[in-house]
């Protein structure tokens, strides 16, 4: 090979995170299995708490704390956003 025709070697791209879709159903599948076949009612609004506060929680984070930008983005009104910060207690 002469040495105009260096080999360069393959860059590795970073292994990618894993669709939202795919995360929920990990833990909720390894949720079920600790449960061992006793199932709480109600799972639907717990799933839907346990995801809605931290999404409120970090979309809030990524905009500062700027309660329309974050309306905007989730796709909700600001008075929407507003009684989910006040029934999730998040912020002041």
């Amino acid at each position: 090979m002469s040495s105009a025709q260096q080999v360069v070697p393959a860059v590795e791209s970073p292994p990618e995170e894993p669709p939202l879709r795919i995360c929920v159903e990990r833990a909720v599948g390894r949720y079920l299995e600790e449960l061992g076949g006793f199932y709480a009612g109600d799972m639907h609004r717990l799933v839907i708490e346990e995801v809605e506060r931290p999404l409120l929680e970090q979309v809030l984070a990524h905009v500062a704390g700027n309660q329309t930008q974050a309306a905007e983005i989730l796709g909700i009104n600001r008075a929407t956003l507003r009684k989910k910060l006040r029934h999730y207690k998040i912020g002041g």
